[in-house]
């Protein structure tokens, strides 16, 4: 028997119309007789032939293999077309693929990406991933996906804040992804100062239209411009173990960022036991978007992973003077119910030489969970979020959003232990609870600390009304301020976040809501000194502070 086959793999996320462009071109799998036959088309597409006695061999076994398929595995020859390859056949028959322990996967600047649709096992082996001079610097070089395709929804034309339900009859559970483009918000302030990104929102619904309100809608939609259904597989994927070692870029430091990485695309996912390293960065960089990026997509697992942190370099920025670039290994947009469980980095967490390790956006449900890490940080918006049994570095926690803010059995070595960011608002609608943690301001560095730092001047449009957490808890804390400054009165719940603010004449043009409550329980310092609401007294005059043992 004798079948051609051809799968065309297209992708319908919202954050990469770019994913999109860098997709792989097709790949062609054919049945005939002979030997397992790997080549490349004219126009860039795989061909793959698998004779019918391998097929049922291989469905057999249930798995395949890189060298299988014509990987080396020698740590010279670029194997990413035999990768793809194998990933291609694995998918189309549901067949585990296996990477040798022994072996060392180079992949080389080439443009093509392997997609993965089933559970994959790298093991023992390594993978040098070159990036001094690639084809394209956006294309992943893996791509977790679903083979389950997205699709738009009609007739809904607005949805309002924590609605329940929507109006939709779906085949089963579904990611739903909604624009209104009209809108802008998160309008960025300061060095980086941008005109903000389009109204948007991700939920996840049953069959019958029915939200998760674990994670609810947190925007009012007065008009959609878009409205998506991504599927939810039911079953599981895995992703376990790998050593990979990237050969940092060396081009021009500027925001090109680079995304040659293991891009998660899928719901219900498990990547597992994974190491990433870095060799060869230099006096100059472009940065990276992350190594493992999860984007439009639910309950994702991060676990026993070990990362590297990035070297930071920096460049001009929009407001025309020189910043410091973010650069990560790991990242999230636009993804709901993620989970980092007990990872860690090669280097050190405390070195400011390198930058934060996590950046997200629109993210709901994030988790740290036995993590030793540089930073956590959320850019524009996480709705709740948990850091727990952790321990932060210099970059600390930064976050925005709304929900619940809970960070419980974590050193943080920071400069606060929770930096509302700035240049968003230093917005959180909701609570803050910090519970049975240890607090080493600046990582033992003389510093007058504050335990919630930010700014707002109350003259910037960030596209939303700003809020300070309504209702801040923190029982248990210990406060390592032994080394600190001359002068120093004790740590400050809030850093002064409008110095310009100290009597009434001063007037917000777009109010910033104020914390209503602290609740202190058993706070104490290395110091002595005791803990006082701010050196800004007149803008936390309302703030009630409610102290208890």
């Amino acid at each position: 028997m004798k079948y051609t086959l051809l799968i065309i793999f297209v992708f319908c996320t919202f954050l990469a119309l770019a994913q999109r462009e860098s997709r792989p071109d097709s790949v062609v799998i054919t049945s005939e007789k002979g030997k397992i036959q790997v080549s490349v088309g004219e126009n860039g597409e795989l061909h793959v032939n698998v004779s019918p006695d391998d097929i049922r061999k291989f469905k057999t076994a249930g798995f395949v293999r890189y060298s299988t398929f014509g990987a080396k595995g020698d740590g010279k020859t670029d194997d990413i077309d035999f990768i793809a390859a194998t990933h291609a056949f694995a998918n189309l028959h549901s067949l585990t693929v296996k990477a040798d322990d022994n072996a060392t996967y180079y992949i080389g600047p080439k443009h093509m990406t392997a997609m993965i649709q089933t559970d994959t096992d790298f093991g023992k082996a390594g993978f040098i991933i070159d990036d001094t001079e690639v084809q394209k610097r956006d294309a992943s070089v893996f791509m977790v996906s679903s083979g389950l395709k997205p699709f738009k929804l009609a007739n809904i034309n607005s949805l309002k804040r924590d609605q329940k339900k929507i109006d939709a009859s779906l085949p089963g559970p579904c990611l739903i992804t909604v624009t209104n483009s009209n809108v802008k918000q998160y309008i960025r302030f300061g060095l980086n100062q941008n005109n903000g990104s389009s109204q948007t929102d991700i939920f996840v619904v049953d069959k019958n239209g029915n939200v998760d309100m674990n994670a609810p809608i947190i925007w009012d939609f007065d008009k959609i411009t878009e409205i998506t259904a991504l599927p939810i597989d039911e079953k599981p994927l895995k992703v376990n173990g790998g050593r990979f070692t990237t050969i940092a870029n060396k081009a021009e430091s500027k925001y090109t960022y680079y995304s040659r990485n293991i891009a998660v695309r899928r719901s219900n996912v498990l990547v597992e036991g994974l190491e990433h390293h870095i060799e060869g960065e230099g006096d100059q960089g472009a940065p990276y978007g992350g190594f493992i990026t999860i984007n439009d997509c639910s309950y994702v697992t991060i676990k026993n992973a070990i990362l590297t942190g990035h070297k930071t370099y920096s460049t001009i920025g929009t407001a025309g003077k020189p910043v410091s670039m973010g650069s990560y290994d790991l990242s999230a947009n636009r993804a709901l119910n993620v989970s980092f469980v007990n990872c860690t980095q090669t280097n050190d967490i405390n070195d400011n030489k390198y930058w934060g390790i996590l950046g997200s956006n629109f993210c709901k449900n994030l988790l740290y969970d036995h993590c030793t890490l540089s930073r956590f940080d959320a850019h524009q918006g996480v709705a709740n979020a948990t850091i727990r049994n952790s321990t932060l570095g210099h970059m600390g926690i930064n976050a925005i959003g709304s929900g619940l803010l809970l960070i419980e059995n974590c050193t943080i070595r920071g400069r606060n232990i929770v930096n509302l960011r700035s240049d968003y608002g230093s917005t959180w609608q909701g609570e803050v609870v910090i519970r049975d943690c240890v607090f080493v301001p600046a990582d033992g560095k003389p510093f007058s600390a504050a335990l919630i730092g930010g700014s707002n001047s109350g003259q910037h449009d960030f596209g939303y009304t700003a809020y300070m957490p309504e209702k801040i808890t923190i029982e248990n804390l210990r406060i390592d301020d032994a080394k600190h400054p001359e002068n120093y009165e004790g740590p400050a719940i809030f850093a002064n976040f409008n110095p310009e603010m100290t009597d009434d004449s001063y007037k917000e043009k777009y109010p910033y809501v104020k914390t209503k409550e602290v609740v202190l329980r058993n706070v104490t310092t290395a110091s002595g000194k005791p803990v006082r609401v701010s050196d800004n007294a007149f803008m936390f005059k309302n703030v009630k502070v409610i102290k208890g043992e």
